[in-house]
């Protein structure tokens, strides 16, 4: 516990102070620092940068994501190694997939050859330095990133659902898709919730991949509330400041949490109890 409360508490403490990072702290500035951060355009544009990706994770990389989990727990021929291709993205560390794809959409790169080749050269864009869809574009490596790991999340989900709720389910004459939108979904409920708890969260504090492939530019266009931490902390030597972020990004997220525990993980917690103790 301490290495969580003792920063939580320092960089509290630091926030209420105008403070470069060298020499005492004596500039007191209170609650300055707090008013400055949510008064500013660009730390809103920041947090609404972080809630759009946290939204369009939801939207899009969850039902890809389930798609793909019950396309990869059916029989198929080379099933394994489907897996493997899927999952191979999340392994990669953040700074690799970040240069990787920073080079692929680069003017001429391999997307750009890509579009060309296939007769869509008029697709082509400016991918990160555009500031309408450079959000879209580090969506898109994101996605790419994470969704292997929800795949397998859902996967073992789906492995925990009785094979014989779904032959009931045929033999009762529903179909394919009567029995996955019936049976197959509100059982994989929990694991559902779960995924969306962690992909939230990972939302709220994205900062690799945005800070390697556009240092949230062009424009403050994909700034992000951890990217616009570490730029005004430790870049411009604003340590208070930088303070007040961290605690706002924190406050953000344990809420999320609490509220979410709440509302959407208390009846699975108080499911799994009630096993634990029968």
């Amino acid at each position: 516990m301490g290495f969580v409360l003792v920063p939580i508490g320092v960089a509290a403490f630091y926030s209420l102070y105008s403070w470069n990072g060298f020499g005492p702290l004596t500039d007191f500035v209170g609650l300055d620092n707090y008013v400055d951060a949510f008064s500013g355009d660009v730390f809103q544009s920041a947090i609404a940068h972080n809630l759009i990706i946290a939204a369009l994770t939801i939207i899009v990389q969850l039902p890809l994501s389930i798609s793909l989990a019950l396309l990869l727990n059916r029989k198929l021929r080379g099933r394994t190694f489907l897996r493997m291709v899927v999952f191979a993205p999340y392994v990669l560390s953040e700074a690799v997939t970040a240069v990787i794809w920073l080079l692929m959409l680069q003017p001429g790169g391999f997307v750009d050859q890509v579009l060309r080749g296939a007769g869509l050269g008029w697709a082509v864009q400016q991918w990160l330095a555009d500031p309408k869809i450079v959000l879209y574009s580090l969506f898109v490596v994101i996605t790419w990133k994470y969704i292997g790991f929800g795949v397998i999340l859902l996967l073992a989900g789906l492995q925990g659902i009785p094979a014989e709720l779904r032959e009931a389910a045929a033999l009762d004459g529903a179909s394919s898709w009567q029995t996955t939108r019936h049976v197959v979904l509100p059982l994989l409920g929990p694991t559902i919730r779960v995924w969306i708890f962690l992909a939230v969260i990972g939302s709220l504090q994205l900062f690799d991949l945005v800070w390697i492939m556009t240092l949230g530019g062009p424009a403050n266009a994909s700034t992000t509330m951890a990217t616009y931490l570490i730029d005004h902390g430790f870049k411009r030597y604003e340590f208070g400041f930088g303070s007040a972020v961290a605690v706002i990004l924190f406050i953000i997220c344990f809420t999320f949490a609490l509220l979410y525990q709440r509302f959407a993980l208390r009846r699975d917690t108080d499911g799994a109890l009630t096993r634990a103790v029968n």
